[in-house]
């Protein structure tokens, strides 16, 4: 993990703590945060370097705090983090960038309303749920509207809500197209984010010529970016892109696995591979020259030994140790 990732994780207890209304700790866990966020060396060299005790040289790092960084560089994950996200299921830093609001509420937001992401909260700000709710109004709500329409503007990511509908229309017409076997949307919006950078399609087909002319031709698209036979990337009438990638009939499994875990789940999984011996990409997962899985992505997780983690928690924040222990236990029945 970067000194990035394991700020925002620190800062993320930071908000857990102060909607839990336990002093001293937010603002500690959140100094911690800004220290490791401008500090010139990366807390990974830092610690093979001299273990727990160099990390407490960084500025507001303490013994507590050193020990969940350990853990965070060694497994992704603490028991601490691990059980604020139960308690508050959310996406905290996110909402907590909007204006008007704050991890009091974040957490007032997904008790009444369950809002756990920022698509959660445009529609409730939509449909003038939060104005209802004690201590804001009309006016915050409308503060908080606006805000949101200036990080998509700011950020070049769109709600998730708006895109989803977008890529599910565009896979429903794929799969339409004659000699079409498979067609899934991947990345991102398989993942749930709150927020979307681009689209992602993988196809697998005995016309791909055909499933790039549909793709050029839908209603959303505004400009072909790129044309080819395996890959055509598009620029959408709302500014994003969108890619379409056809896949051979027996590496789609491996495709969809690689396209839609974040970069911290595939750099884990991929390490898990190298330490069997193994190579993964989206083409499968080796032995040598020799491909042992690749057709669905339960194969592939479970030549690592793995239950397949549920497209939505593909983050490197416990999932795969719990996949692990779930393929242990169902192997020992």
């Amino acid at each position: 993990m970067t000194n990035q990732e394991i700020a925002n994780v620190l800062r993320e207890m930071s908000l857990c703590y102060e909607m839990d209304d336990i002093a001293f700790k937010p603002a500690a866990y959140e100094r911690a945060a800004d220290a490791l966020s401008g500090a010139h060396e990366q807390a990974d060299a830092l610690y093979e370097a001299g273990g727990r005790k160099a990390l407490r040289k960084i500025e507001g790092v303490g013994d507590a705090i050193s020990l969940h960084v350990e853990k965070l560089l060694k497994t992704g994950t603490f028991a601490e983090y691990r059980a604020c996200k139960k308690r508050y299921p959310m996406d905290l830093l996110l909402l907590t960038s909007v204006d008007e609001i704050g991890a009091k509420r974040a957490k007032l937001l997904y008790q009444k309303l369950k809002v756990k992401t920022l698509a959660d909260l445009e529609r409730a700000t939509n449909s003038e749920m939060l104005s209802k709710l004690p201590g804001l109004g009309a006016k915050t709500e409308e503060k908080i509207r606006q805000s949101l329409a200036r990080m998509k503007t700011v950020t070049g990511r769109h709600l998730l809500g708006e895109v989803l509908p977008i890529a599910e229309r565009m896979v429903a017409e794929l799969r339409t197209i004659r000699g079409v076997k498979q067609a899934e949307v991947a990345g991102s919006i398989r993942r749930r984010q709150a927020t979307i950078g681009d689209i992602d399609i993988l196809v697998t087909t005995s016309r791909p010529e055909k499933v790039m002319a549909v793709f050029t031709g839908f209603r959303d698209v505004s400009e072909v970016l790129e044309h080819g036979p395996t890959k055509t990337t598009v620029r959408l009438t709302n500014g994003m892109h969108a890619d379409v990638r056809v896949i051979p009939d027996e590496s789609f499994g491996a495709a969809l696995q690689y396209f839609t875990g974040d970069k911290n789940h595939n750099v884990t999984v991929r390490k898990m591979a190298i330490a069997k011996g193994l190579k993964l990409n989206e083409y499968g997962i080796w032995r040598g020259k020799k491909r042992l899985a690749s057709r669905t992505e339960d194969d592939v997780y479970k030549v690592l030994g793995m239950t397949t983690p549920p497209p939505t928690i593909r983050f490197d924040t416990g999932e795969i140790d719990e996949a692990v222990a779930a393929f242990n236990k169902k192997s020992k029945r």
